[in-house]
């Protein structure tokens, strides 16, 4: 809330992974009884959750070890690898700026920095640069750096920006004088990252996090006080609800949205009087999700009320209630409205059509509507700050599997697109030299599960080729064929890559999410495998040669995938995963366990927890022959804790027979995000993608150097 084939043993290829004679690491087992919903289970592992601990930390820095000595064959490979995914960056490069007022805004890199610039130029962009904040400043002599929030104040005068200097994404809120280039004595801990200015230049609002790290309450700023006497302008009580503060894009209201996922809630405020009192829209219902966007004296609301897939409907400024919202746009259901982002004279409306992504601009005037055409069978298209409400033109963000991050000004009134920018990929990609495809496996009741996937040009459909299938599957996110130029290093060795877009997900709609969690979510893990399966059919990969990646919830795919169907899949990447269900969900006091209950389920309801049960890669684990297996984790990580991947890798060293690589590396200054700074992320992508190069290599590779472009 921020995711093989495995054969019988005696045919099993060994990889070239050489240990050096360094044993794996094994946890102690200490008997642990746990009563949760009726239900008593031992866990041996459950004292890997006490981080203070001194032998939970030599234990993690023990696989850490372990982790660095099995793939010290590989160094030569990944450093290949990084210098490949490093070579196709430009270093220093400028992004298009955003004119607000009489500033153009924009961010830079420049070459050998981790971090970004962040800019501006008065009047024209021939004007003189100012640096408002350089990341790389900040983060001297950390070992973690993240920036939460940038905004700046009504006037251009003031910034205010987070930061988080361990991964924990528990910020420090600061304001600069961008006048003087002082910081201001106010400094706010424990804050979100949500905020917004109000429009006297001196007021602002901002979100605080409870002790089970939850966006809970709305406070209000004032600049020259002393942050205890900041007033609660609105407390959330019930912890299945998050609170999120935003500006509308005129600037004329300040919204604090609270959110579970079932329900929503939306009050509003004058940005003008940032004393008023907060103005509630519509009580919350459950299972009635409403959001709002405002346009001048009335607001524009999505809301799924009798509306599967969503619909608008208007309702005037002054009396926003529920008896006064009328239909705007007839209600479609086979269209999944995301969102609406109003304009002087259109609208622009974020839906998923046919399983894609799509953008409808609306008329005001007219009554017309027409959608942007994109002419690729996959693509991720999103729409971008569009920070000016006066303007009939609209900033896209496109990118697909083989064209690199675009970004396009469309212009509603001609229905022109311009492209302002297209991100450099240096290293001699030429786009021509691969191919994307969207096709669909069909799972047993059926349904047709999308599944988009690349290849280098040339590619042949024979049975032969390594692949590398992602999935997520969970929250209604949904996973599009984005560009990534890592992903290069693995077409160009002759790799399919590939996502499968599961139930689970939001891909086709509200009723496809519905279809993938709760007492539904093993649809998720069964269409994956079925995706996986499909794709070996239709000889797209060798069957030998399968490997996944999931992160987060995509790793709780992982690991149910793989006890499902151990034989399926030659080896496994879990990122972060969130393996150990039962034990998080039956704990309230952790992060996101209460406002998830309604993803996954109340443990305490028996039906519920046995369900879970049965599908917990944790508690699921047997004695049978797994996939390699590399798992990654962060100390500091608030979303999914560091002792579920701990937990679920201890308990497959204490396995017999495991003919497999089965590695745990931990990132003992970081967070759900792993390391931050953009080059220390390549070292991460170099690990996890010559882990699955070289496992993935047949016998008759296994010689050749690691080095080999084409192996």
């Amino acid at each position: 809330m921020f995711l093989r084939r495995s054969v019988v043993a005696g045919s099993i290829i060994v990889s070239t992974f050489v240990f050096a004679g360094a044993n794996p690491p094994h946890a102690p087992e200490k008997p642990h009884e746990i009563t949760e919903a009726g239900h008593t289970r031992n866990d041996p592992f459950f004292w890997l959750r006490q981080k203070d601990n001194p032998e939970v930390l030599k234990y993690l820095q023990a696989e850490n070890r372990y982790t660095e000595s099995a793939l010290q064959p590989l160094g030569k490979l990944q450093e290949t690898l990084y210098h490949e995914m490093r070579g196709r960056i430009k270093e220093s490069d400028v992004s298009v700026p955003d004119k607000i007022g009489d500033y153009y805004y924009y961010s830079r890199t420049e070459a050998g920095k981790q971090y970004g610039i962040f800019c501006r130029k008065r009047g024209s962009l021939d004007a003189k640069e100012e640096v408002l904040l350089d990341e790389n400043e900040l983060a001297k002599g950390q070992n973690y750096f993240r920036i939460g929030m940038l905004s700046v104040s009504r006037d251009h005068k003031l910034l205010a920006y987070s930061t988080d200097l361990n991964g924990s994404e528990d910020y420090v809120l600061r304001i600069k004088s961008l006048e003087s280039g002082v910081l201001l004595p106010d400094r706010i801990e424990n804050c979100s990252s949500s905020f917004a200015w109000a429009n006297d230049n001196k007021t602002f609002f901002y979100g605080q996090l409870d002790e089970a790290h939850r966006p809970y309450k709305a406070l209000k700023h004032v600049l020259g006080t002393t942050v205890p006497q900041d007033a609660t302008v609105y407390e959330e009580k019930d912890d299945r609800f998050f609170l999120e503060i935003s500006k509308s894009r005129d600037e004329k209201l300040i919204f604090v949205s609270v959110e579970s996922e079932l329900s929503s809630e939306v009050r509003f405020l004058d940005a003008e009087r940032p004393d008023q009192k907060l103005r509630l829209i519509r009580p919350r219902e459950n299972e009635v999700l409403y959001y709002v966007e405002n346009h001048r004296d009335r607001f524009f609301i999505v809301t799924n009320e009798n509306a599967k897939n969503f619909k608008i409907v208007e309702a005037p400024v002054c009396s926003p209630g529920k008896e006064n919202w009328k239909e705007f746009i007839p209600y479609d259901p086979e269209v999944k409205i995301d969102s609406v982002d109003a304009f002087e004279n259109y609208l622009a409306i974020s839906e998923r059509l046919k399983g894609l992504p799509a953008i409808r601009i609306y008329d005001l005037k007219s009554g017309e509507s027409h959608q942007i055409n994109f002419d690729e069978p996959a693509y991720e298209v999103s729409l971008d700050r569009n920070p000016v409400f006066d303007t009939n033109i609209v900033r896209l963000d496109y990118s697909s599997f083989t064209t690199p991050d675009s970004v396009i000004d469309y212009d509603m009134v001609s229905r022109q697109k311009e492209l302002r920018k297209e991100k450099s990929v240096l290293g001699g990609y030429q786009k021509s030299d691969y191919e994307s495809e969207r096709i669909f496996a069909k799972a047993g009741e059926g349904v047709e599960i999308p599944i988009s996937l690349v290849y280098k040009k040339g590619f042949k459909k024979n049975g032969t080729a390594p692949i590398l299938l992602s999935g997520y599957g969970a929250y209604g996110v949904c996973s599009d064929a984005d560009f990534d130029s890592n992903t290069i290093s693995l077409l160009d060795r002759g790799f399919v890559f590939a996502i499968a877009h599961i139930r689970g997900g939001g891909e086709l709609g509200r009723r496809w999410y519905e279809e993938g969690k709760l007492l539904n979510k093993k649809n998720t893990f069964s269409d994956f495998i079925c995706c996986a399966q499909y794709l070996i059919d239709q000889r797209y990969a060798d069957s030998k040669r399968v490997a996944i990646l999931g992160g987060s919830a995509g790793g709780l795919l992982m690991g149910a995938v793989m006890n499902m169907r151990p034989d399926l899949f030659k080896t496994v990447i879990a990122l972060v995963p969130f393996v150990d269900l039962l034990d998080t969900m039956s704990d309230p006091s952790l992060p996101l366990t209460v406002t998830e209950y309604e993803e996954w389920g109340n443990p305490q309801d028996s039906k519920l927890f046995d369900y879970m049960a049965s599908y917990s890669p944790y508690d699921n684990v047997q004695e049978k022959q797994y996939p390699n297996l590399l798992v990654t984790a962060g100390l500091n990580d608030p979303r999914v804790s560091y002792w579920e991947p701990a937990k679920w890798v201890a308990k497959q060293r204490t396995l017999k027979h495991q003919n497999r690589i089965l590695l745990l590396k931990t990132y003992m200054g970081a967070g759900h995000g792993g390391e931050s700074g953009r080059f220390e992320r390549l070292k991460e992508t170099a690990m996890e993608y010559a882990f699955a190069i070289d496992t993935l290599r047949p016998s008759i590779e296994k010689e050749r150097a690691h080095s080999a472009p084409n192996s």
